[in-house]
């Protein structure tokens, strides 16, 4: 898979906040990085539920990808957005096997601020999709 592939079937559900259509991106290791949780989260099923609360939390944000870089294998995309009135500046950093599922999911975000207030909406949203389970 090219990263103008993986580009855009991450483009494609990356709002969505479906659960399966991310988990079909998804090799079964997967792990996700987030820039407020200090371990790295191991499994698809905590990777799917990361990156779809993340779909939900940014849903209604002027979310939107303003840049590109590639390598084999590997994508980098920053992204900006608005919660609160607190701009978001942010990368998603994928990276995926030969097969073309994702391997690994890191973001990192700036500035202070807006991680902290990441950290508590996506807590909040991981709560209420754990409830739901």
């Amino acid at each position: 898979m090219t990263p103008t592939d993986m580009s855009a079937k991450w483009h494609a559900v990356a709002l969505s906040g479906d659960e399966a259509a991310i988990a079909a991106l998804l090799h079964d290791d997967a792990v996700f990085e987030s820039p407020v949780v200090h371990t790295p989260q191991r499994g698809k099923p905590i990777t799917q539920k990361y990156l779809a609360s993340a779909g939900k939390v940014f849903g209604d944000t002027g979310f939107h990808y303003v840049g590109e870089w590639h390598a084999p294998n590997s994508l980098i995309m920053e992204f900006n957005a608005e919660i609160d009135g607190i701009a978001i500046d942010g990368i998603d950093m994928i990276t995926w096997d030969d097969s073309g599922l994702i391997t690994n999911f890191k973001v990192m975000v700036r500035p202070l601020k807006a991680v902290n207030m990441l950290h508590q909406k996506m807590g909040e949203m991981l709560q209420q999709m754990s409830a739901r389970d």
